[in-house]
């Protein structure tokens, strides 16, 4: 294996102008040039030999084998999104230098005279669009490099169906070519907009109704669309998150989610998470539809089905909080059980002293550590002159940790 120093060179916006002087005179002695044909043009007169930019398998093997000087050329900060991770994650580290430049990303603000270092920056490009959506609902201002599939309209049609529409949008087509245009719209807008498929998006939220005069946590009660009974309670609802121990990008599923409550505060606690509120109550369903819409829960996902047949199809979870079980808590657990991940948590609220004998005894079945707390809540009611306490029932909440390991 050669052990010649490799190159790694970032082309700016600009033609040979956007390069350091010291990038151009290695350039100008390089004895293989590697990158794609637009930058390999800006080169006419390099006398070494010139090599379109191949698959990362074939590049690897090329530099490994490769006896000359090399300069891999590539697109703005070859780090960013870039040839340099692969490189050096399959590559001696001493054997690389890196000349950065600037981003097309970091170009595009320029441009539009907007602010980036409050920014996410991502890319869809051959990578779909998942995990990208759950980061921009959680964002302030997002830039997203996109690609002949996951296009901008692409990405708008999952902003519109997580109820995110409040975002200014520019779409910056074909930066530093003769063609670069930059078009300013709104995420519908995004829809029917033509442009060039070299393209990246900005997002720049704008509006989102009714999200700020709301808590993270401890919404009132009153404020969640409800059957009364179904509904977790301001206070056990604060209990039941804590025992949950929610983190940012977990994967939650909320079974029996009645008005929603639980998920919708949980969504708040786990931006780039997704959350699954699993309902089969027709009156509830609609109740929770209108409570996601309301407090802008874009990451919460309803599924209108019955547990445990519409646990199928989700992704393994890391929490499962279960409101309801429908008289299936034995086939909820066991299908929790086979799902949940190594070091996961269920947590059960109960009413009656039967569901919590049952619950119990289930998850000692499977192994589980199990920890029970019993809240009792009282409030104030104003009666003539005087404050009273009026007691609410008792309820049982159910912590339970699944083993690490088998």
């Amino acid at each position: 294996m050669a052990d010649n120093t490799i190159y790694l060179i970032g082309a700016g916006i600009e033609g040979q102008e956007g390069f350091s002087a010291k990038a151009l005179e290695i350039i100008a002695t390089a004895g293989l040039l590697i990158g794609r044909q637009r930058h390999l043009d800006r080169f006419p007169d390099v006398k070494g030999q010139k090599v379109v930019l191949p698959e990362p398998p074939e590049l690897l093997e090329l530099l490994k084998s490769t006896d000359q000087q090399a300069v891999v050329l590539a697109s703005g900060d070859p780090n960013f999104f870039g040839v340099g991770r692969f490189l050096l994650r399959n590559l001696p580290k001493e054997r690389l230098e890196i000349f950065a430049n600037v981003t097309s990303m970091q170009y595009a603000f320029a441009r539009i005279k907007e602010p980036w270092d409050d920014a996410i920056f991502l890319s869809v490009h051959g990578r779909g669009m998942g995990r990208a959506i759950d980061k921009i609902v959680a964002a302030e201002k997002a830039c997203v490099l996109t690609d002949s599939i996951n296009t901008p309209a692409a990405i708008a049609r999952e902003l519109i169906d997580r109820g995110a529409e409040g975002y200014e949008a520019w779409v910056c087509e074909e930066l530093g070519l003769p063609g670069e245009k930059f078009t300013r719209t709104t995420v519908k807008g995004l829809l029917t907009l033509q442009h060039a498929e070299l393209n990246l998006l900005i997002l720049i939220r704008t509006w989102e109704p009714n999200l700020t005069q709301y808590p993270l946590i401890g919404i009132d009660d009153e404020e969640f669309a409800s059957i009364k009974k179904l509904i977790t309670r301001q206070e056990v609802r604060a209990v039941t998150l804590a025992k949950l121990q929610l983190q940012n990008d977990l994967v939650v599923w909320d079974i029996g989610a009645g008005s929603g409550s639980v998920s919708i505060e949980a969504s708040n606690l786990v931006p780039n998470g997704k959350l699954f509120a699993i309902e089969k109550n027709p009156q509830c369903v609609a109740h929770l539809r209108d409570n996601l819409a309301k407090f802008c829960a874009h990451n919460v996902k309803l599924i209108e089905a019955e547990a445990p047949e519409g646990l199928e199809e989700l992704p393994d979870p890391d929490r499962v909080f279960i409101g309801g079980a429908g008289g299936s808590l034995s086939e909820i657990v066991e299908q929790v059980d086979r799902r949940l991940k190594a070091g996961g948590l269920v947590v059960i609220n109960a009413v009656t002293l039967d569901t919590l004998g049952r619950a119990v005894e289930l998850l000692e079945y499977h192994g589980y550590q199990v920890e029970v707390v019993c809240v009792n809540v009282a409030r104030t009611q104003p009666l003539t002159e005087y404050k009273l306490f009026e007691a609410h029932n008792p309820i049982y909440i159910i912590s339970a940790a699944k083993p690490a390991t088998a």
